[in-house]
């Protein structure tokens, strides 16, 4: 290949390799190295020799010998990504078959999970620039290479890919909807609606039509402030038709679960929907992480509806995929921060608080990379800041709250977990309570517009139950048992414990253990175990036993929960010194 590019026979092209070898300009490859190389193949011996080589050439010169380089990789059939570091540097003009070949470079790019490179080609191909009957699909790749990277600049490619001619009906499609993903990664959620609500008004019924509507109800449903109970109607009649016998009526049907999950509904109900949208409970073909039609958003509603529906074993399968997929394919991008996130979420309910920490962690390094300030972003520092108070590591809730900017103004979407009840307990736990109280008071209105909320998805009843009881305990009570109604109506082990551990918080003496035991008895049929630790403490506490809090300590260590521990300590060895 070298020989062809310095126009030599190979002969002289020999010679010349070991004159360079001897003045150790040129080597053989190191087999210890663990790299893999051709038979006879030989390369620099330092990286600054190739450089000062490489930049010795003259400028026009090497850009010749970058096209002709190019030229010998194709024609060895060495594949259009290879080709395509040379094609890079060729100047622009107008060669249609220089733009089909980085066109399909950015595919073997995007295919061994390296969008960056693909984004490179498919801007140098405007560059050419493309034929005009090909532009739009250009920008159309360009916009799908960076989607979960840099929402701001999909926007624009696929603004641009919609507005000229040259997309198909179903690739306009597809453009509009990856638009509106876009645009929900972008904090720009009503701008997503509307998008896809205007192309679904251009098609009759039938299966692009409930494609577009589903997405329309799916951005309607993560809207953080202003679902409608007459939009949930709407949508269980929808969902009512449906039976699953496609990809369409089953993303209807996650859409359902997720929003009667929400809502507090009944949480069997809830699990029959997402059931019903599985195919032998596996995700059905055309639904997996990967698959471009119904994209990410919907598997992440269909995990969360299972996380907090008590169904945490099937949440983790789904995140867990979500992770192994993503890392497998090389997407180190926004996909890859929400499913560390919601795995978080998942290990946080089941009370692996180490393993959720260490997730969330992650989940926020690669959304910074994305952009702050934007709902991934706000669903790693929110899952984070939950974690760590729940571990009892309070200052350093706080310290990370001020250094991620956890504070108003909020997303538009909605944020799991919810992010004001978050706000509310980090602020109720560094003794800023006026504060708290207003956030879980903001929480208790965001909840009555939207027609009700799911008591464990957003706790603030019970968190602000428990922060006004000293100064108004009639307030105290009603929340209390609003919460135990919702509850009941949602119908989970967790739901109810919880509820059972905020009325004995309420109480004293013997009505206060009574409840505490109550609280046990359903927290130890969930499996969120940090909630079952905390009623084994509390009822310790109540009950005024060694057994049982020695339960509950064992419990809390196990789940990493070191506020837990050192209560449980305090009150056994109170209890010796009693």
């Amino acid at each position: 290949m070298v020989a062809r590019l310095a126009t030599m026979n190979d002969d002289i092209a020999g010679r010349c390799a070991e004159l360079l070898c001897s003045a150790r300009i040129l080597t053989a490859p190191d087999p210890a190295s663990g790299a893999e190389h051709e038979a006879g193949g030989l390369e620099f011996v330092h990286p600054l020799i190739a450089t000062a080589v490489y930049d010795s050439i003259p400028p026009g010169v090497c850009t010749a010998m970058h096209g002709v380089a190019a030229q010998i990789i194709t024609e060895l059939g060495r594949g259009a990504a290879e080709a395509a570091r040379h094609l890079l540097k060729v100047h622009p003009d107008d060669d249609e078959e220089l733009v089909g070949q980085l066109r399909e470079a950015a595919r073997e790019h995007l295919a061994v999970g390296a969008p960056d490179a693909a984004r490179r080609c498919l801007e140098r191909a405007l560059r050419e620039p493309p034929l005009p009957e090909i532009h739009a699909h250009v920008l159309y790749e360009l916009g799908c290479a960076t989607l979960l990277t840099a929402p701001a600049v999909t926007i624009g490619h696929l603004q641009s890919a919609l507005a000229v001619p040259g997309l198909d009906d179903g690739e306009r499609v597809d453009a509009v909807v990856r638009l509106s993903q876009a645009l929900l990664h972008n904090d720009q959620l009503e701008e997503a609606v509307r998008t896809v609500e205007a192309e679904a008004a251009r098609h009759d019924a039938g299966p692009v039509r409930m494609r577009l509507q589903a997405f329309q109800y799916m951005w309607e449903g993560i809207h953080g402030e202003t679902v409608s109970p007459d939009r949930s109607r709407a949508l269980a009649d929808l969902a009512r038709t449906c039976t699953g016998r496609d990809n369409a009526e089953r993303a209807l049907l996650i859409l359902r679960g997720f929003d009667a999950m929400t809502h507090g509904e009944n949480a069997t109900e809830v699990l029959e929907l997402c059931d019903r949208a599985l195919v032998n409970g596996r995700l059905a073909p055309g639904l997996g992480w990967t698959d471009p039609e119904w994209g990410m958003e919907l598997l992440m509603m269909l995990g969360s509806a299972y996380t907090y529906a008590d169904r945490l074993d099937r949440a983790e399968s789904l995140f867990a995929e979500a992770r192994r997929v993503y890392t497998g394919a090389g997407w180190r991008g926004g996909h890859l921060s929400l499913a560390n996130a919601f795995l978080g979420l998942a290990y946080r309910r089941q009370g692996r608080l180490r393993e959720a920490e260490s997730a969330l962690r992650e989940a926020l390094t690669l959304a910074e990379r994305v952009g702050r300030g934007l709902p991934l972003y706000w669903s790693a520092s929110c899952g984070l800041v939950d974690t760590l108070l729940a571990r009892g590591h309070v200052d350093e809730a706080w310290s990370v709250a001020g250094q991620y900017g956890f504070a108003p103004p909020y997303p538009s979407t909605i944020v799991l977990p919810d992010i004001r009840s978050v706000r509310g307990r980090l602020l109720l736990a560094v003794g800023r309570t006026e504060e708290g109280v207003g956030e879980l008071e903001a929480a208790e209105k965001t909840a009555a517009s939207r027609g009700g909320h799911n008591p464990v998805l957003a706790p603030w009843s019970v968190d602000l139950a428990k922060a006004v009881a000293v100064r108004d305990p009639a307030r105290a009570a009603r929340l209390a048992a609003d919460a135990r109604r919702q509850a009941e109506r949602f119908g989970t082990d967790t739901a109810i414990g919880e509820a059972l551990r905020c009325a004995a918080a309420l109480e004293t003496g013997d009505r206060a253990a009574r409840l505490a035991a109550r609280a046990v008895t359903y927290l130890e049929a969930s499996p969120c175990q940090y909630e079952h630790a905390a009623a084994r403490i509390e009822h310790g506490i109540a009950a005024r036993s060694a057994a049982e809090l020695d339960r509950g300590l064992d419990l809390a260590r196990a789940c990493g929960a070191d506020g837990l521990v050192a209560q449980a300590r305090a009150a056994l060895e109170s209890a010796r010194v009693a």
